[in-house]
C-alpha cells in the first residue's frame, strides 16, 4: 500500500504540531498533496481509470477548500505551506 501509517505520521509530523495532529489544515493539505500526487501517477499509467480520475478532482476541491480557508484567516500559514508544499499560487 502507499500510504501506511507510518507514511501519515511522518507528513503529519513534518507539516503539523506533532506526528499526531492530524487536525490541522496545514497537515490535512499535505496529506492531501501527497494523495493527489500519486493518483496523477497513476492515471497517467491508467488514463481510462474514471474512478480514480473523480476522486482525484473531488480532492483536489477539498485540498482547495481548505487553502481558501487557511487563506482567510492567517495569510503567512498560508504562504509558508505553499512555499513548503511547492504549489503555485
Amino acid at each position: 500500500m502507499y500510504l501506511d501509517q507510518a507514511k501519515k505520521a511522518e507528513i503529519f509530523e513534518q507539516y503539523g504540531k506533532s506526528a499526531t495532529d492530524t487536525g490541522s489544515v496545514e497537515s490535512q493539505v499535505a496529506l492531501f498533496s501527497y494523495r493527489i500526487s500519486h493518483l496523477t501517477e497513476h492515471l497517467k499509467k491508467n488514463h481510462k481509470d474514471h474512478a480514480t480520475a473523480r476522486s482525484l478532482t473531488m480532492m483536489v476541491g477539498r485540498r482547495r477548500k481548505l487553502l481558501k480557508y487557511l487563506r482567510e484567516r492567517d495569510i503567512e500559514r498560508y504562504r509558508a505551506l505553499i512555499k513548503a508544499l511547492g504549489l503555485r499560487k
